[in-house]
């Protein structure tokens, strides 16, 4: 069944509107849970890095199951994925206000919290894309802001939910807003089947060329080809049987007519087990061709510099990165900023500037005379001396003012796949983009929790910025040594290589 083509409109607002408000609704509350996270200190009374460990897997789960998450999408449909995650995400914040300790909290905050995150994205992005075309990119633009929207939002609304109803009543509240997203999963109308015969089934012999693995002449080996012309002379006689009166299958056979028929029915057995036996054979080696493949792909991918000091660099970025929209608010107590200076919370200037810079840095990477991936490698050496300048800022000015820079650049994930595309080319960017997108999930869980322990070691955030600012830094400088000899390479397109044919004999034992 094939999909009819993108509208690029009428219905496909709708679905923006409510994929905005989906990612509005799941990413709000785990995105802006440094809120929650100081409540968390107070109440359970564990280490820093334990509790970290709640926000940074309530992000990086998503990221980490995200292969798990395009298989679902893929076999079920963004409707019904979207209506499961809302009972999931809903499901896992009102089990967190019940939460004895900080174990449970990792359970149905971090993992069920976070996948149904993960699960919501995909649908979100996978539905966006199939309702436009010429339109994805400010389609896809849209409804990434919903995010950070909810960021903004979120974090004053907990804050003010914790003063008037407590910790508990704060999640509990949050929950059934978020059961708002069944609402907006049941307007995710899928694409209607173009009208068109329904397709055969498909066999080994009828796979694209790029995927087949026999040739013509070698799909049948010479073992089943004798039993294929039996079976053929046997089709044969019986029609002419038929004529002369023979009765049903059915019916006991009679003595001299039908003498033969006894024969025939182990035949086409044999002749099944055959067929069956070669088909297998033929879809395993297929199988594993694609297998190794894979692997070969990956392992190109890899000899390519670029893509492997990128790879290191969203390993770092997320590192020392993620941590400042987690920690931000328990580092403005950590230095004695008191509570009557605060204009809003810090959480929400990191949102609302994320949701700036994400639009500013996607115009800034359409324009042919910006290098894309030198615009990307000046926000992460700018990211990393701002996170080394946050332990010297000691009043609420200077850290507004830092949260401002560290959202703004956080929006360049808004052009890390531009960066990926002009790295590994088009023909490559989903096998590139699912692997960066893996270790972006590692990183956004293993972030929080190492701060955290290095306060834990120090009594102080001062290392553990410093240690989060030379990560990013790092990461930066590795990107802009491999990209800067052969940057030529990142602008030509490579040709497309011809695709390889494989060539196999299959030996049947029947």
């Amino acid at each position: 069944m094939e999909l009819r083509k993108c509208p690029d409109g009428g219905w496909g607002w709708v679905i923006v509107f409510v994929s905005f408000f989906t990612q509005f609704l799941c990413y709000g509350s785990p995105l802006a849970v440094g809120v929650l996270y100081i409540e968390w200190l107070d109440a359970f009374g564990e280490g820093k890095g334990k509790t970290a460990w709640v926000g940074s897997l309530a992000s990086g789960v998503g990221l980490l199951a995200s292969p798990l998450c395009s298989v679902c999408v893929s076999s079920f449909g963004a409707r019904p994925v979207t209506i499961f995650s809302g009972f999931l995400v809903a499901g896992g914040l009102m089990l967190s206000s019940f939460a004895p300790n900080i174990y449970f909290l990792l359970f149905s905050y971090g993992i069920v919290v976070g996948l149904g995150c993960g699960l919501l994205y995909t649908a979100t992005v996978t539905i966006t894309c199939q309702y436009f075309d010429s339109r994805r990119g400010l389609a896809l633009g849209l409804i990434s802001t919903g995010s950070s929207v909810g960021l903004f939002i979120y974090a004053a609304l907990q804050k003010l939910l914790i003063e008037f109803y407590g910790l508990d009543g704060c999640l509990l509240i949050v929950g059934a807003v978020a059961l708002n997203i069944l609402a907006c999963g049941s307007l995710m109308r899928p694409l209607q089947a173009s009208v068109s015969p329904l397709p055969e089934k498909v066999a080994v012999e009828n796979v694209p060329e790029k995927y087949s693995i026999y040739t013509e002449k070698e799909q049948c080996p010479g073992e089943d080809i004798s039993i294929l012309e039996k079976s053929r002379r046997g089709e044969e006689k019986r029609p002419s049987t038929l004529a002369r009166g023979a009765g049903p299958q059915e019916e006991a056979p009679r003595p001299s007519p039908a003498a033969g028929a006894p024969a025939r029915d182990p035949e086409t057995y044999r002749q099944k087990v055959a067929k069956q036996t070669h088909f297998c054979a033929q879809l395993a080696k297929r199988k594993w061709q694609l297998y190794r493949n894979y692997c070969r792909e990956t392992a190109a991918l890899f000899r390519n510099k670029v893509f492997s000091s990128l790879f290191i660099a969203i390993l770092l970025f997320d590192i020392g990165g993620f941590p400042p929209s987690l920690l931000m608010e328990d580092v403005a107590r950590s230095s004695n900023v008191k509570e009557e200076d605060f204009i809003m919370p810090l959480i929400s200037i990191i949102g609302i500037m994320t949701a700036v810079g994400k639009l500013l840095l996607g115009i800034l990477a359409d324009f042919k005379w910006i290098n894309t991936l030198y615009l990307y490698v000046v926000t992460l050496i700018t990211m990393g001396l701002a996170l080394c300048a946050i332990p010297f800022a000691k009043s609420y000015a200077t850290l507004a003012i830092l949260s401002a820079i560290l959202g703004f650049l956080t929006g360049n994930w808004s052009i890390f796949p531009y960066v990926t595309t002009k790295t590994v080319g088009i023909e490559k960017l989903a096998h590139a983009y699912g692997i960066l997108m893996f270790f972006a999930g590692l990183g956004n869980s293993l972030g929080p929790p190492i701060i955290g322990w290095f306060y834990d070691w120090t009594q102080t955030y001062d290392i553990a910025f410093f240690f989060s600012g030379i990560c990013v830094l790092l990461g930066g400088l590795i990107l802009l040594l491999a990209a800067l000899p052969p940057w030529g390479a990142c602008h030509k397109q490579l040709p497309k290589p011809a695709p390889a044919t494989y060539l196999y004999k299959v030996a049947s034992n029947v």
